[in-house]
């Protein structure tokens, strides 16, 4: 483990970078005290993405979904 100041890390920053790429770990410090680790996350298996059409039929869209709101859920949505 290293440990450098912000000063030095801001100076650095590339070759820390590539420390903790190659699994070393890095502290940096505000006046001697650690405020920061500086280490490589393990990358996270990716899922495959659901397949569109999935819930085929499953639900239709009313052929007024895109209609005006009426005036009573207008005012419900504006706190009438």
């Amino acid at each position: 483990m290293i440990t450098v100041n912000v000063s030095e890390a801001k100076a650095r920053l590339t070759e820390l970078i590539h420390r903790a790429e190659s699994g070393e770990q890095v502290l940096i410090s505000r006046r001697n005290h650690p405020i920061i680790e500086l280490r490589c996350i393990e990358e996270k298996p990716t899922r495959p993405r659901p397949q569109f059409g999935l819930c085929a039929g499953e639900f239709v869209v009313p052929p007024d979904f895109d209609s005006p709101l009426s005036d009573q859920v207008l005012g419900d949505f504006e706190g009438e």
